[in-house]
């Protein structure tokens, strides 16, 4: 990017928030702010090949090359979705993509919720307004469909046919909000979106579904945690109805400093974006009403909701979850000195201590999955990864070489559990004894991603990036994915 449009975004971005003097700090914010960004335009990146070939200035990837043979599907906007309210963060209309099904999956719909983090206070939502994940001005017109949202066969065995939408994600809250900031020209209306979505995919035909799934990665995970029960509600008794969140298990860990990062966020998110009124009921109801707001964020952590969900859910979550290891146990706030970034960033230079800090953060997670697990309805597939939404993925969804527990990838386990062939209640044993992982390693002083996706090393992608944030001079968290080529033990 050009220093002219650097100056235009810093510029957009003080004058947006009411700032009376851009100084140094604020331009301290921004790096901080893009460097999120970056961070999760690679974790949400929707295959190996990363389909966002037009992104905003917060990180541009360029591909290099891609396969004729990949299913693009157009961006939608909801038309009149303003006339309810249901805008993003800048107040532009919300969108999503949508390829319809065929055969025996003509009456059949899967909706996936976008994943993308969230804003937790007004100059971080005022950056996230001039993104993707903010505004449909700056979202890609053209999504590859891959993993879960296949239309092939051999990549998405159970549900390669069925109508198949992504619903775009630019509120903040996992559409969830409900408000406005006037100084800061935001609106929140994510719940709005959720509905306007739903309410134009009824019209085109889900109203008749006789089988559906809601799914959703990261944010949109946590989002289809907080919506299951609604979306269920939407279908006759006939529909078969189930969702599945796919690292969306966001725990309230103790952080390396001892404090707790992401409650602190949570509270901000919930606080600032009205998300408390569109909590379910059976979490929020348990709340002390004469206590402050902010401890309905508590109702925000899928460990105090997935156990009283009554609609059929899955959680597929890597034991090990690299955005939780980075932006919340070992966030730079909690390790401002850098103690912990090289275990944050590649497991095999954390020690003995910082290693037994890990698996306490996976018993903490088995912990709180123990009453959601014991229901029949429900699925699990816990993997000892250092992953980050194994669903949208094509390699780790269902490939050759995919994460399996025994003969079983991800892609085979959900289909048995939606369809009722087998009950799938998967927990891995501790790291590092699964060898099929396909583990997220970042680097700093890099300039390419390189992700490797069979079981030579000579074959892989690799995918050249540029980023304004070097202007700053700084390194952003740039990362690579690497597959481990031992056999399963």
């Amino acid at each position: 990017m050009t220093n002219n449009k650097l100056l235009v975004v810093v510029l957009l971005w003080c004058s947006s928030i009411g700032l009376v003097l851009c100084s140094r700090s604020n331009e301290n914010h921004l790096q901080d702010f893009v460097s999120k960004d970056n961070f999760l335009s690679y974790l949400d990146s929707n295959n190996n090949n990363n389909n966002n070939n037009n992104h905003h200035h917060g990180g541009v990837v360029k591909q290099t090359s891609s396969s004729p043979l990949n299913l693009t599907v157009p961006l939608t906007l909801i038309q009149g979705a303003d006339s309810t309210g249901a805008v993003c963060l800048d107040g532009t209309l919300p969108g999503y993509h949508f390829h319809p099904g065929f055969g025996s999956g003509a009456n059949s719909w899967l909706l996936h919720l976008e994943g993308g983090g969230w804003c937790h206070n007004v100059r971080d939502c005022v950056f996230r307004k001039t993104t993707r994940r903010g505004s449909s001005l700056y979202m890609e017109k053209m999504l590859v469909f891959s993993g879960i949202l296949s239309d092939k066969p051999q990549e998405n065995p159970d549900f390669y046919n069925w109508n198949r939408v992504k619903l775009r994600y630019c509120d903040g809250a996992s559409f969830a909000g409900e408000g406005q900031n006037e100084a800061g020209q935001l609106i929140f209306r994510g719940q709005r979106i959720w509905a306007a979505g739903i309410q134009e995919l009824m019209d085109k035909g889900m109203k008749n579904a006789d089988q559906a799934l809601l799914s959703g990665c990261s944010a949109g995970g946590l989002a289809s945690i907080l919506h299951c029960d609604q979306f269920g509600a939407f279908f006759p008794s006939t529909t078969r109805v189930k969702c599945l969140s796919d690292a969306g298990f966001f725990l309230d860990a103790t952080d390396v400093a001892g404090g707790h990062t992401l409650r602190e966020f949570y509270e901000g998110v919930v606080t600032l974006q009205g998300v408390q009124k569109n909590l379910p009921t059976t979490c929020t109801s348990e709340m002390d009403p004469t206590s402050v707001i902010s401890s309905f964020s508590e109702c925000f952590f899928p460990q105090n909701l997935v156990a009283n969900i009554k609609t059929p859910m899955f959680l597929l979550n890597a034991a090990y979850d690299v955005w939780q290891i980075h932006q919340s146990l070992m966030a730079s706030s909690a390790d401002p000195k850098g103690f912990w970034r090289a275990c944050r960033d590649n497991k095999q230079n954390c020690n003995s201590t910082q290693i037994q800090y890990l698996q306490d953060f996976r018993n903490q997670m088995l912990d709180a999955l123990e009453k959601f697990s014991m229901s029949n309805k429900n699925g699990l597939f816990i993997n000892s990864c250092f992953a980050h939404c194994q669903s949208e993925r094509q390699d780790t969804w269902f490939a050759d070489d995919s994460p399996r527990f025994g003969n079983k990838r991800v892609a085979e386990a959900v289909g048995d559990w939606y369809f009722d062939r087998e009950a799938i209640k998967t927990i891995d044993c501790p790291y590092p004894c699964d060898k099929s992982c396909h583990d997220l390693v970042f680097n700093h002083v890099v300039s390419e991603i390189t992700i490797t996706q069979s079981v030579s090393e000579s074959q892989s992608t690799r995918l050249n990036f540029a980023c304004y944030c070097s202007v700053f001079n700084q390194q952003s968290p740039w990362m690579t994915s690497s597959t481990s080529h031992a056999q399963k033990h």
